[in-house]
């Protein structure tokens, strides 16, 4: 009798043989170019557009040849950033060149001068922040009147932030512009617009804005000082000297001397008025602090004359 077959779904399964192993083959790496292909003889990328952005000196720079023409406000508001800068550029030779044909468009300009320092392109904010100095220069005080003074409050507030960036190009250029700021604007008005951002939460920021109030101090007479108030301004500086950074310490430093040499300009003991204008007017700390920078004080006199 021949036997079933046995059905083949019931039949052992065949474990498959494992794969051999195949050899490792080391297979170099070409350097990666930068025009991010792995290929040496291909010619290179040309550099990007931010190269070609010429940083022209103001020195440099030469008159429109049409300066009545208004071209370059609708150009300051195109979506390509290049020709922005060229805009801005024509803004900067109106600025120097024809400030009267530049001022109906000023609140104009200032607002495209914010909108690009808030630009990630660098070659955009720094072509604004030398925009903004020749403004500066050109127009002074008048940038503090009623058209204007909100825009400006605005673009100041970005001067201070772009002068705390990391980017060493920036800050430099927005120190230039704050520089080119206090030597064209009236010191107490311009002091009165810095006030407020010495109290700031980033500590860069209030460095910053103690240079220029620093810088203000130094063009003030005693009756500015007075007109502003002596004993505000020694507890700012007082506030400055336990400042973070260095920078707001050494400005403070500034500010003490400053209306140290100009309340005691009239004084024959210069070191005994001072002692005693500060220990009247300001806490014994600010009054101790102040005293240790004005000159004549050693560590001996501040023991006999604060208490601490």
């Amino acid at each position: 009798m021949a036997m079933a077959l046995r059905p083949i779904d019931n039949a052992l399964p065949v474990t498959p043989e494992r794969p051999k192993k195949q050899a490792k083959v080391a297979v170099p790496v070409q350097k990666r170019s930068d025009s991010g292909v792995n290929d040496e003889n291909q010619a290179p990328v040309p550099p990007s557009t931010d190269a070609a952005i010429d940083y022209v000196p103001s020195e440099n720079l030469k008159p429109l040849t049409d300066p009545d023409s208004n071209n370059f406000i609708e150009e300051l508001d195109s979506k390509d950033w290049v020709k922005v800068c060229e805009s801005l550029n024509n803004a900067r030779r109106l600025a120097i060149f024809h400030s009267d044909i530049l001022l109906p468009s000023l609140e104009k300009v200032i607002a495209i001068l914010m909108k690009s320092m808030k630009n990630p392109r660098s070659a955009l904010i720094k072509t604004s922040i030398m925009a903004s100095s020749d403004i500066f220069n050109a127009f002074g005080d008048q940038l503090l009147e009623t058209s204007t003074t909100n825009a400006f409050d605005q673009l100041l507030l970005q001067l201070l932030l772009k002068a705390s960036q990391d980017k060493k190009f920036v800050c430099e250029e927005a120190d230039k512009a704050l520089k080119a700021l206090v030597k064209s604007m009236t010191a107490l008005p311009l002091l009165q617009k810095l006030k407020p951002y010495v109290s700031h939460s980033n500590l860069r920021v209030r460095a910053k804005a103690a240079i220029p109030i620093s810088n203000c101090v130094s063009k003030m007479g005693l009756e500015e000082m007075n007109q502003y108030g002596i004993v505000p301004l020694l507890q700012m500086a007082a506030d400055l000297l336990n400042d973070r950074l260095p920078e707001a310490r050494e400005a403070a430093r500034s500010i003490v001397m400053g209306v140290f040499k100009a309340f005691t300009a009239n004084e024959e003991e210069k070191q005994e008025a001072w002692q005693s204008f500060c220990q009247t007017n300001l806490s014994p700390i600010q009054a101790q602090s102040l005293l240790k920078e004005a000159p004549g004080y050693g560590a001996d006199v501040l023991r006999l004359w604060v208490k601490p």
